[in-house]
């Protein structure tokens, strides 16, 4: 594998991982009310699930999704309505002191959960595995370079989303201000929902 291959494989993982997308919106609003210790299975279940994601692709299911167009749109569609339903989750959520308020992280199952009905996830795992085909040997090899480069990075990326969350949070004081986030938060996930269907 040349340098310049994973130069620019390294540099493509950490743009997709790190650019606004469903997952790093729930890394910031779990780093806001939770803390990064207690986002931890989140953060890593996330990136575990991108990891394996990006893995199934290279074995073989990006080229399933390129033969078949209706499964794309079926699981875009099915992506798409979960997402929905987080983001109105969000807005529905109050301060972290309000009375009554039971909510808890997300779990380590959640987060691979959370990405594996990503529409954004699937897209850009297929993606690279269709990029970067050549710079690997045969389709284990390329998933096991992808699932490694996707996990890693997305450790990182949403480790720093997490924690930006987390130093955001203490300028909260009010529950107007916390209801502005949570909105400010969904309409993030919403427009990388719209991005994803006018690509």
């Amino acid at each position: 594998m040349a340098f310049a291959d994973i130069a620019s494989l390294l540099a493509f993982t950490l743009i997709a991982t790190i650019s606004p997308g469903g997952a790093t919106t729930l890394a910031t609003a779990s780093g806001a009310r939770f803390g990064y210790r207690r986002s931890l299975p989140l953060i890593i279940g996330i990136a575990v699930g991108l990891g394996t994601m990006a893995g199934v692709a290279a074995l073989g299911l990006s080229q399933t999704l390129l033969a078949f167009p209706g499964l794309q749109v079926a699981m875009r569609a099915a992506g798409t309505a979960y997402l929905l339903w987080l983001a109105v989750r969000l807005i529905r959520q109050r301060a972290p002191s309000s009375g009554g308020n039971t909510s808890s992280p997300q779990s380590l199952i959640g987060g691979i959960w959370l990405v594996w009905h990503n529409p954004k996830g699937w897209a850009i795992t297929t993606s690279a595995s269709a990029a970067y085909v050549a710079i690997a040997h045969n389709p284990v090899d390329l998933a096991s370079i992808l699932a490694f480069l996707f996990a890693s990075m997305a450790l990182v990326s949403l480790s720093a989303w997490c924690l930006a969350g987390q130093t955001l949070a203490r300028k909260l004081k009010s529950n107007a201000q916390w209801r502005l986030f949570n909105i400010g938060l969904a309409a993030i996930l919403i427009l990388s929902i719209i991005t994803l269907w006018f690509e």
